[in-house]
Parts: structure tokens; C-alpha cells; sequence
């Protein structure tokens, strides 16, 4: 399920995830669905409603599984969203993928 935007402050992108994704990643879920949602790059002070999103969603949702993964190439988009369809015992994780763009300059 990719999510293309969300607003660039924490709280505001929480809120958003909440209001206006939350109800269809909760009825995928409720079919019994595996989903990996695809989220946007953000900066670091998002990490943790993220993993704290996923992690309840994991909880509730159990045995059906569910993770989170950032925007990356496509090859790693791809090659991650293969990876968890088959990895069983992935679920509540959120995986930030990495852009390709060195830290250091």
C-alpha cells in the first residue's frame, strides 16, 4: 500500500497516517491480508510513531502480518516487499530503506 505524501512534521504525518490511511490499512488487515505499507522518507523524529504504529497494528491484527517500509529505489522497494511476502516470521517492523545518497556528503 503506498502512501506517496504526508505532512513533513511528525505529529501532523501521525495524524494524517491516522485519520486518512489508517481505515483501509485496517480493513486489509481484517481480511486477513499480509500488507507492507510504503511510507516516505522522513527525518529521524518520525521513527517512532512509525514503529509504534506498526507494532500495535502487528499486535492486532496477529497472525496476520504487517510491516512498514520507506521509499527507496525501486530495486529495493521491490526487492523488500518479495522479501517480507515470504519471510513468516517478519511482522511489526519498520524498515526505513536506503535512498542511495551518502550521509556524508
Amino acid at each position: 500500500m503506498p502512501i506517496k505524501t504526508l505532512p513533513g512534521a511528525a505529529l501532523d504525518a501521525a495524524q494524517a497516517i491516522a485519520s486518512d490511511w489508517l481505515p483501509a490499512i485496517r480493513d486489509h488487515l481484517s481480511k486477513g491480508e499480509h500488507l507492507v505499507v510504503l511510507l516516505p522518507q522522513a527525518s529521524y523524529d518520525h521513527d517512532d510513531w512509525r514503529r509504534a504504529m506498526v507494532r500495535d497494528l502487528a499486535r492486532a491484527y496477529a497472525p496476520t502480518r504487517v510491516n512498514f517500509i520507506t521509499e527507496g529505489s525501486d530495486e529495493a522497494v521491490e526487492e523488500s516487499v518479495e522479501y517480507l511476502s515470504k519471510a513468516n516470521g517478519v511482522t511489526g517492523q519498520y524498515l526505513p530503506l536506503h535512498t542511495g545518497a551518502r550521509a556524508d556528503g
